[in-house]
């Protein structure tokens, strides 16, 4: 049966059917994009399960999802601080960054009413062992590790790769990308 863009149509020589081919799948790779979204040929996020070894107090972090990548906006998670930072994100006592990303719309189930209440409605973002360690319960815990993700300057527009959690930590019940495997900056 000979249709749009069916393979049928290609010529008889084996020369042509082979361009034809290649014509007909480049086409059809195209228009799915097109109809579907380039997400449709989007690879699913990796993240380094090796960092959970370097989180500290793994109990307080529920876990909702190993492996997500979400896209947003990086603010200023030390407005409200005694101490403002330039990048925009506080240091924790753990050694950890603790940083806010303004989601992306469409990505809300990212977030709960304890984001919006105390984390100025962003998704909390942390980049373990990123720090001097002056926890002393804490100092073990990034022993052995080089943790090579980068903070964005505040405004940029990023994908931040990582384990989805819910913190319960003294009542927090916010969500968290923790541990971040990797911040890419991206074009919106």
């Amino acid at each position: 049966m000979r249709g749009w863009l069916s393979p049928d149509s290609c010529s008889v020589t084996k020369k042509g059917y082979q361009a034809n081919m290649s014509l007909w799948r480049l086409s059809f790779t195209v228009g799915t994009a097109l109809l579907c979204g380039a997400s449709a040929f989007a690879q699913a996020p990796t993240c380094n399960e090796t960092l959970w070894k370097h989180v500290y107090n793994q109990s307080r972090l529920v876990v909702q999802q190993s492996c997500v990548t979400v896209t947003g906006t990086v603010v200023d998670a030390t407005t409200n601080e005694k101490t403002h930072e330039k990048d925009g994100v506080r240091r924790e006592t753990d050694g950890d960054s603790y940083g806010w990303l303004k989601l992306d719309q469409g990505q809300e189930k990212f977030i709960n009413d304890a984001n919006k209440q105390s984390q100025g409605g962003n998704l909390v973002f942390e980049i373990i062992c990123q720090n001097p360690t002056k926890q002393g319960d804490a100092k073990t815990t990034c022993t052995g590790l080089k943790n090579a993700v980068k903070v964005p300057s505040v405004g940029s527009h990023v994908a931040i790769t990582g384990t989805w959690v819910l913190d319960g930590e003294n009542g927090n019940g916010w969500f968290e990308i923790h541990p971040v495997t990797s911040i890419t900056v991206v074009k919106q």
